[in-house]
């Protein structure tokens, strides 16, 4: 008969009637305790080595053992398999935790899939200004650290579903992953938001991107004029057949409004070249760095005050 791992069999003992219907002496009841008492011990060590192995010194039950040991992540990214390069994976944000909780675990399953060495950065905007995505992705490409030699642009509510999209490093130039042609939403040939990776020098090559944009949108298209004027040439997806399916768009617009307000300086300025703003006028502060752990997937929060120079861009303050 079959038992379960986890029940132990009911022993059954015959009864032996000559035994019972003699005289009981000294001799048989000696035999019978330390019978009594070798089966005991022998019923102890085994249950020691089934069920105490799985407790603490304190008593208290571990956690259940996984049948075949985990894998060492970090022995992992040692492997040559994995490239020379590593990712920094940026992402503008604020008070969007709903989609965080999602996107981290999932972006850190994909790109391990992947073999992409990364560390996650959320640049997580503190101050009481308005929404800045352009100036919080400079603050991430500073704040990225020596150990990483390309970034990612990347939408919080965008996420890859396709495994054949490349993360990897983008070193003929610029490659935009959420592309007109597979984006779910945005579709105009000129597009360069969402999902965009580019090695660290070609970042600095166009001076990062505006810092005149508070609100959302119309800064990607401001940056698609820096790619033109530093002459690096733009990649895209090839031989991807998931069209709009590629990515699943996680945002809901009904739930979470997002700043599109416009007042009438700005809207002379959105559409204009900044041709001297990015890295070299961007003025932040780190209020703090958290490392975190969301669904197993690690994180590093960047607690992040912008400066606003109301002179220049008074829009920066809703009115």
């Amino acid at each position: 008969m079959m038992y379960s791992s986890r029940r132990k069999p009911v022993l059954y003992f015959k009864e032996e009637k000559r035994f019972l219907s003699s005289r009981c002496t000294v001799y048989k009841l000696f035999a019978l305790c330390m019978f009594l008492v070798l089966f005991s011990l022998l019923w102890l060590q085994l249950s020691c080595t089934g069920d105490l192995s799985s407790m603490t010194e304190d008593g208290r039950p571990l956690q259940p053992q996984p049948s075949c040991p985990q894998v060492n992540l970090a022995s992992m990214a040692d492997d040559p398999s994995w490239g020379p390069h590593k990712l920094a994976l940026i992402i503008p944000f604020r008070e969007r935790f709903e989609e965080l909780l999602v996107f981290i675990p999932f972006m850190h399953t994909f790109l391990n899939k992947k073999k992409i060495r990364h560390k996650i950065l959320v640049i997580n905007q503190v101050d009481h200004y308005r929404f800045n995505r352009a100036s919080l992705i400079n603050v991430g490409y500073l704040e990225s650290g020596n150990d990483t030699d390309y970034l990612a642009m990347h939408d919080v509510d965008l996420l890859p579903l396709n495994e054949a999209l490349d993360y990897g490093f983008p070193e003929d130039g610029p490659f935009h992953v959420a592309s007109p042609e597979l984006h779910p939403l945005y579709h105009y040939k000129t597009y360069v938001g969402g999902i965009l990776l580019l090695t660290k020098n070609h970042y600095h090559m166009c001076n990062g991107m505006s810092n005149r944009f508070w609100g959302w949108g119309r800064e990607d298209d401001e940056f698609y004029r820096r790619l033109k004027k530093a002459e690096l040439q733009l990649f895209r997806p090839t031989g991807i057949t998931t069209g709009f399916k590629t990515f699943h768009h996680i945002h809901d617009p009904a739930w979470r409004k997002r700043d599109q307000k416009r007042v009438a300086a700005q809207k002379q300025e959105q559409f204009k070249v900044d041709p001297e703003g990015g890295l070299t006028n961007l003025r932040y502060q780190v209020e703090s760095r958290q490392e975190l752990t969301i669904g197993g997937a690690p994180c590093t929060v960047v607690n992040t005050k912008l400066d606003c120079d109301q002179n220049l861009t008074p829009w920066c303050l809703l009115v």
